[in-house]
């Protein structure tokens, strides 16, 4: 007899591309020795008031029960007070507060409140591929813009991207995966694009304290007026090596809050009570923690560009203004993907190609530096340009 037919999977999730750091994560596991430029995550751990603040947790019945779906009042106070010293953004004015589970969460949460199938979302190339990832999960079109050969935003293209179906545009500065930061003057821009074409600006500002040099981060939350069309997105897992924790939150109008609760009834009930009094515990350190940590980085990203010179001539290396992200482009022909490939079977050494970040024209590469220590940045770096030379000399 005939097996029966194995039931079906959805269309939409097979038209997704596969995340690409499990991807390379296996390939680097299967390659022992292999270090690893991969992952964008930072070596320090959270501040010591983060643990201490639930090294009573559980004592408490309340404490196993359902919580807000907004979040912990006591997380959500100091987020407010630091929106408004350090974002200028006015939480009692217009917008309300959610926390979730990573600010991953907090933008899909935004698709599902504004977005429908079928309509548009610009992301300027190179987007982040989670994000794109998740405009197609909901049946919608990923609209991606080129950016100039820095990788800044290019607003005249953006505009001629606009059409009946465009619900949002979306900025991340500090950008992953290219580093850059945005002018001000770009993102004022953007936001006032958005409010004369009545969209909303979803604004990624999960690397804000991550900025060198003269680079400074702006929130377009500020600008007046921006509370009727701006989602502003944070995270503490990269400032407060919150990684595992899972604690973001989003700023958004007023006007979604009744979408936002569906969604986040639906998908998370209320965010990990353990997680959100540990990351009360971070705030009140507060951005500081991050600030101290930004020499330290500061140093590796001047190692990686003195070390990248020897591919000059052989790759284009714009020097990154933020994040901890440097992303190159290889003169080849061959693919971006052969070249990862090929740099931990052969070099041990890992890096992300930049195809999943939308550039699917030319060979690119992320070079994450925010977790090697120097001397393991060093030798990473030295097996990376090895592998290009001879992948693409």
């Amino acid at each position: 007899m005939t097996a029966p037919a194995a039931p079906s999977i959805s269309r939409r999730l097979a038209a997704v591309q596969a995340p690409i750091i499990p991807v390379v994560g296996a390939w680097t596991r299967n390659t022992p020795g292999t270090l690893s430029l991969g992952q964008g995550m930072v070596a320090y751990s959270p501040p010591a008031s983060a643990l201490a603040a639930i090294r009573d947790f559980g004592q408490q019945a309340e404490q196993h029960l359902y919580g807000s779906a907004f979040g912990h009042p006591a997380l959500l106070a100091l987020i407010r007070e630091k929106l408004r010293h350090e974002n200028r953004i006015d939480a009692a004015a217009g917008v309300e507060v959610m926390v979730t589970a990573g600010s991953n969460m907090a933008f899909l949460n935004a698709l599902l409140a504004i977005a429908d199938p079928g309509d548009e979302i610009i992301l300027p190339l190179p987007y982040y591929f989670n994000q794109e990832m998740a405009v197609r999960m909901l049946g919608c079109t990923p609209v991606g813009i080129p950016t100039d050969s820095a990788y800044q935003l290019d607003l005249s293209r953006l505009r001629a991207a606009i059409s009946a179906k465009t619900r949002a545009i979306v900025t991340i500065s500090p950008n992953n995966p290219s580093g850059v930061v945005y002018p001000e003057a770009a993102l004022r821009a953007v936001n006032a694009l958005c409010r004369d074409f009545g969209l909303y600006h979803i604004s990624d500002e999960a690397y804000e304290y991550f900025t060198y040099g003269e680079a400074r981060h702006f929130s377009p939350g500020s600008i007046p007026g921006a509370e009727r069309h701006t989602v502003s997105l944070y995270s503490l897992s990269k400032a407060y090596g919150f990684a595992s924790w899972r604690i973001g939150y989003m700023v958004f109008p007023e006007a979604l809050t009744p979408s936002l609760l569906k969604v986040q009834d639906t998908n998370l009930i209320c965010p990990p009570l353990i997680s959100q009094i540990a990351a009360a515990g971070a705030l009140e350190i507060g951005s500081e923690y991050c600030k101290h940590q930004l020499p330290e980085l500061a140093k590796k990203r001047e190692q990686v560009i003195s070390r990248l010179q020897p591919l000059k001539g052989l790759c284009e290396i714009p020097e990154p203004e933020g994040a901890f992200y440097l992303l190159i482009k290889i003169h080849t022909d061959k693919s971006d993907l052969e070249l990862a490939k090929t740099l931990i079977d052969d070099f041990k050494v890992a890096a992300i190609p930049g195809s999943a970040f939308g550039l699917s024209h030319g060979c690119y590469l992320r070079i994450s530096y925010g977790m090697l220590d120097q001397a393991q940045l060093d030798a990473a770096l030295e097996r990376l340009v090895n592998g290009i030379i001879r992948f693409a000399g």
